[in-house]
C-alpha cells in the first residue's frame, strides 16, 4: 500500500516563508511526476507546481518566482519552498505523485497567510 504523508503547513504573516514536504512510502517501483496542488476557500483545486523524476519543473503563473519545488528521488520526497507568501496563497495544499502508474494524494496540509 502506497501512502503520501505531508508536513510543514501552518500560519504565517504575509511576506513570510514556509516549507512543505511530502514523503511517499510503501511498495514503490517507480515514481514519475510529483507535485503540489492547492484548494483555497470557495475555489477549485489548482496546480501549484510539478517536478518530473528528471527534474523538469512546471509552476503556476501565480507562484512563479516565489515558490520552488524540489525532489529527492532517493528518499521519495518532494518539497515546496514558499517565499514572499501572500494572503491569496491561503489554501489546503496537497501532494500528488504518480507511483507505479497510479495517482496518489496526500491528506492535505493547511497554509494560512495573514495580513
Amino acid at each position: 500500500q502506497v501512502q503520501l504523508v505531508e508536513s510543514g503547513g501552518g500560519l504565517v504573516q504575509a511576506g513570510g516563508s514556509l516549507r512543505l514536504s511530502c514523503t511517499a512510502s510503501g511498495t514503490i517501483y517507480r515514481i514519475t511526476t510529483m507535485g503540489w496542488y492547492r484548494q483555497g476557500p470557495g475555489k477549485q483545486r489548482e496546480l501549484v507546481a510539478t517536478i518530473t523524476s528528471g527534474g523538469t519543473t512546471i509552476y503556476a503563473d501565480a507562484v512563479k518566482g516565489r515558490f520552488t519545488i524540489s525532489r529527492d528521488n532517493a528518499k521519495n520526497t518532494v518539497s515546496l519552498q514558499m517565499n514572499s507568501l501572500k494572503p491569496e496563497d491561503t489554501a489546503v495544499y496537497s501532494c500528488n505523485a504518480r507511483i507505479n502508474l497510479y495517482d496518489y494524494w496526500g491528506q492535505g496540509t493547511q497554509v494560512t497567510v495573514s495580513t
